[in-house]
């Protein structure tokens, strides 16, 4: 059995593109929480800073997440990230140390 993958994207965004970038990629979310071997995936905007995005993901296996990545819904997500950030996405890897609430 594969080990659980999980990442924090941060998504710093252009300040006039924000509401946009919500708009446009908050419908990912329902469909990539239906996916096989999503635990947890939420799509967060931070009320200090109200440009920047904060996606928090765990998959059951990187075959998962590798299947994820891929799909048509997250390829356009991928190209058309450019149009509304400042930066590239800041990924970092993390180990779920505690049980997900999903499992509750």
């Amino acid at each position: 059995m594969s080990e659980i993958q999980g990442f924090i994207l941060h998504a710093k965004t252009r300040p006039e593109k924000s509401d946009a970038f919500e708009a446009f990629f908050s419908g990912y979310v329902q469909a990539s929480r239906a996916e096989p071997g999503c635990i947890e995936y939420h799509m967060l905007r931070d009320k200090q800073d109200p440009t920047l995005f904060i996606f928090y993901e765990i998959w059951q296996s990187q075959a998962h997440l590798d299947v994820h990545s891929n799909l048509p819904h997250m390829k356009q997500f991928l190209e058309q990230r450019d149009e509304y950030l400042e930066r590239d996405f800041d990924i970092r890897a993390i180990d779920m140390i505690s049980l997900s609430s999903a499992s509750r």
